[in-house]
């Protein structure tokens, strides 16, 4: 519990002004997020949770993309939140949560989510692979947990793998390089396939 709570501090610190610039830079180098979106398929009335909702830049597409959808956002950051709340208002419900620990009937009032969204947030996790089973396990019925983060950059230079490792690791941001084995060994129904010659990479995992 005290290493959560020491991440949280982390988070707030490394963040305290960052956010205030955060979507205005991370919009060259997040890529795949609008992918994300898109691929979520949302119904009227269904729930989608982003977990390290950040900004609440995603959450604020999702509500411009499916209106009908009902929109929570958990982060462990309260910097963060609070230009998430900013910005979003009324139109989603926030809250803050550990992401390998979280009860979301006490954090929001409901049970499961049809989508839950992990953004480029498992490779600012500690216990990532305890976050994506944590995902899981909220999922309802015929739900889905949908992925995107950093890559392993295979198919690009050298170079550019180590320059982009080593200005990430100055954010606590670590690529994961065995997300494609994890998320076969966490879902029964999954997909993996990664984006802009390994740059990133988009994962699905459906409730069993």
């Amino acid at each position: 519990m005290a290493e959560r709570a020491d991440h949280g501090a982390l988070m707030d610190e490394t963040y305290r002004y960052q956010r205030l610039i955060y979507d205005v830079t991370r919009k060259y180098y997040l890529l795949g997020r609008d992918h994300l979106i898109e691929g979520l398929d949302l119904s009227p009335g269904q729930t989608v949770l982003e977990v390290g909702c950040g900004t609440g830049r995603n959450l604020l597409a999702m509500g411009r993309r499916y209106p009908q959808a009902r929109l929570f956002g958990l982060d462990i950051s309260e910097q963060m939140l609070t230009t998430a709340r900013a910005k979003l208002g009324q139109g989603a419900v926030l809250a803050r949560g550990d992401a390998c620990a979280f009860a979301p009937e006490v954090l929001f009032g409901v049970d499961g989510f049809d989508r839950i969204v992990l953004s480029y947030s498992l490779s600012m996790i500690p216990d990532w692979r305890g976050a994506l089973a944590e995902a899981r396990r909220h999922l309802a019925p015929g739900g889905q947990v949908h992925i995107v983060d950093f890559g392993d950059q295979a198919d690009l230079p050298l170079w550019f793998k180590r320059g982009l490792r080593h200005w990430l690791a100055r954010f606590h941001v670590a690529p994961r390089d065995g997300l494609g084995e994890s998320v076969a060994a966490v879902g029964a129904a999954s997909v993996h396939r990664t984006l802009y010659r390994g740059y990133a990479s988009y994962a699905v995992v459906a409730r069993a």
